[in-house]
């Protein structure tokens, strides 16, 4: 299982580091950037509509049926993460410029991540059931409350309209459903060929971080920018992450969760999504600007991938033989 991790990881993040470079020195422009546009959207709602056809809706079910754990993952999400921000927003702006401050605090409003939370619980021999559900309600909830949580935090700063809302119901919401809907035509395919997903999935990513990063550039990107900034923004991710990683590692054992469990509430609330997170900031920045404010997530999402990868090594490695054998039936 572990052999898995450098697969998953290294062809996808060295293009997501690429990507921001290549987006500086040939930004998409007039035409291409409409086609871009169009055929991001196009794979936005693919995408959406291929998770809602893969989640069992049983699984979805039995996911809530435990809800005081998803309430806790909730609300690591959607509560710790956005007084994290708050404190955020609250550093001068000598030290963290207003921009990359409200791209942080739209980061901690966010769900949590799918594909990657699941397969680091995994990796670590948690509980992936449980982070299947977890995740998956973390992210369907999101849609709803990462708007609500954006028009309460930022709605001096978003531009919340009946169309942006609207391009999101329509975006991630529908597809979402109607996947829902025709899970028992595709879903046992799509498990047969979960290389689709994955494809689907990275690849939507790496078109919305090109699209947002091509009109920031255009639009003068790194001369608002300079690399100081950036360092800030890496060594603020670095504590942010470190922050949550050690909160929600801590609430679990205080609350004496078996050790499965704990590698869930550890993955599924410390990480970010950044397949919903783009899409969204896409429809609620201006246009002109959206480049800075996704870059906080941009720079989270590497680090947290990189690092979660390492803590996923190494709970794998801490298991005991008989503790894994145990635990195996109830996966």
């Amino acid at each position: 299982m572990l052999s898995r991790l450098p697969r998953f990881l290294d062809p996808f993040l060295l293009l997501l580091v690429l990507l921001p470079v290549v987006a500086t020195l040939v930004p998409a422009r007039g035409a291409a950037a409409d086609a871009l546009e169009y055929i991001t959207v196009a794979a936005i709602c693919l995408l959406f509509f291929l998770h809602g056809a893969k989640l069992s809706p049983l699984e979805a079910r039995r996911g809530f049926s435990r809800w005081r754990f998803q309430l806790l993952v909730l609300g690591c999400t959607f509560l710790v993460f956005p007084l994290l921000g708050l404190a955020i927003v609250a550093l001068p702006s000598s030290v963290l410029s207003p921009v990359m401050a409200t791209g942080f605090l739209f980061l901690c409003i966010l769900p949590s991540t799918v594909q990657s939370s699941i397969a680091f619980t995994s990796i670590a021999r948690g509980n992936v059931a449980l982070a299947v559900s977890s995740a998956s309600v973390s992210n369907v909830l999101g849609v709803v409350l990462t708007p609500l949580l954006a028009a309460i935090l930022l709605g001096s700063t978003v531009e919340i309209t009946t169309e942006s809302l609207l391009g999101i119901f329509g975006q991630l919401v529908v597809p979402f459903v109607a996947g829902q809907l025709l899970h028992g035509r595709i879903g046992p395919w799509l498990k047969e060929h979960r290389r689709i997903v994955s494809v689907v999935d990275q690849g939507s990513v790496l078109l919305v971080v090109y699209a947002a990063f091509s009109v920031g550039v255009t639009q003068g990107l790194w001369q608002v920018v300079p690399p100081t900034q950036l360092l800030v923004v890496i060594l603020v991710s670095c504590v942010l992450l470190a922050v949550v990683l050690g909160l929600f590692t801590g609430l679990g054992r205080l609350v004496r969760m078996e050790r499965a469990d704990r590698v869930v509430l550890m993955f599924c609330g410390s990480k970010k999504s950044q397949v919903s997170g783009l899409p969204m900031a896409m429809l609620l920045f201006p246009s002109e600007q959206v480049g800075m404010y996704v870059l906080p997530l941009m720079v989270f999402h590497l680090i947290q991938l990189l690092v979660c990868a390492v803590i996923a090594r190494r709970a794998a490695l801490s298991v005991p033989e008989t503790e894994e054998a145990d635990e195996a039936p109830a996966r």
